[in-house]
């Protein structure tokens, strides 16, 4: 069975046409130079060679012509498992009859530039002794020749789309994978911030209202670049500021946020909606058990071709909890996808001084 795809890739174009032909050309003067150089090789001593050099343009053109159909009888009939013993049977069949053809072709020619008047008084050529004695043998093997080459460019170029259309499916499943992580993030961002508003309802009905208008803008920042894998950092932080916004009604003044931002760093390219599950992360297991203020520091800076993104939190640090949560796991999933090992997320925390995560990206 054939695992390579079909393709319709072996019509030539006129740029193949044009190829084809100079190689021909080509083969030609370079055979006919080192004649000259080696008199013997035309066997035409004391003649001009112009016949003889004629002769082999006439012969390389006129297979010039037959490489195009070749060349096809290599893509259609090609050696599949099952079924090469019918095919090459046949194929040699053709061959045979190609280089016959091309053997009386170029008797005639032969005839008409070197004796023309044999051939009008109509003796010379005689096709049936000719084939007898298998004259047109080195004609069958310009035939093989070509035919091997068309076989090689057939595998070629199914070999070329096979591997596109690897990629492209590649490149789809990845895109899935994604979606389906971002699927799983928003939900379970919603949630969270849902929850947050509804322990503050009573509490703070204006605060609730202004929570309320600040997650309607979330919502659709994310349904508008749904579609967007990388977005400027300049993006990502305006969104995680109106999420922390919504975060600081809910901490009621027990949330400080200090931003360390380098400018050269606003324009790189980072995976859309990176940070927020991190700072999430930070505040659920990090100021949330946290007695008193809770501290988050986001900071962004180049090393090399890296961009780091750091959370810091003033928390208790890791437990098996935090380590394991949705955020932290597609995010390192979505990182994965994107960047394969260029890219990674590191956690380290002490007792009682906090937890920092720390992303490194490639810089771009």
């Amino acid at each position: 069975m054939n695992l390579l795809p079909k393709t319709t890739s072996y019509r030539l174009g006129w740029r193949g046409m044009l190829a084809i032909f100079a190689f021909w050309t080509f083969l030609a003067i370079l055979t006919v130079a080192t004649r000259l150089l080696d008199p013997r090789g035309f066997g035409f001593r004391g003649t001009t060679p112009t016949g003889p050099i004629l002769l082999l343009f006439v012969e390389y053109w006129l297979w010039a012509l037959m490489t195009p159909p070749i060349l096809w009888l290599g893509s259609r009939f090609s050696l599949e498992r099952g079924k090469w013993l019918g095919r090459t049977l046949l194929l040699v069949v053709i061959g045979v009859g190609v280089a016959i053809f091309m053997y009386f072709l170029l008797a005639e020619a032969r005839e008409l530039i070197f004796d023309p008047p044999r051939r009008a008084r109509g003796g010379g050529f005689r096709p049936g002794r000719e084939l007898m004695r298998f004259r047109y043998v080195p004609q069958l093997l310009y035939y093989f020749a070509i035919l091997t080459a068309g076989f090689a460019r057939e595998y070629f170029l199914r070999g070329r789309d096979q591997q596109a259309h690897a990629a492209q499916l590649q490149a789809q499943l990845a895109e899935a994978r994604l979606d389906a992580l971002r699927m799983q993030i928003n939900p379970h961002f919603l949630f969270n911030t849902l929850h947050a508003i509804s322990a503050m309802v009573e509490r703070n009905p204006a605060g609730v209202r202004k929570m309320i208008a600040r997650l309607s803008e979330l919502l659709r920042h994310t349904i508008d670049a749904h579609a967007t894998d990388e977005v400027p950092l300049r993006e990502e932080l305006d969104f995680l500021g109106r999420y922390l916004e919504i975060m600081e009604f809910r901490f009621q003044g027990r949330l400080v946020i200090e931003r360390s931002i380098d400018p050269e760093t606003l324009g790189a390219r980072v995976p859309n909606l990176i940070l927020q599950p991190i700072v999430e992360n930070a505040l659920e297991h990090g100021v949330a058990r946290k007695k008193g203020e809770g501290r988050v520091e986001v900071s962004a800076s180049r090393r090399g071709e890296s961009l780091v993104l750091t959370v810091r939190d003033n928390g208790p640090g890791l437990n098996g909890e935090s380590e394991a949560g949705v955020g932290l796991a597609n995010t390192r999933a979505r990182l994965a996808q994107l960047y394969g090992d260029r890219a990674s997320l590191r956690l380290t925390s002490a007792e009682g001084e906090g937890t920092t995560a720390e992303i490194s990206l490639p810089w771009h």
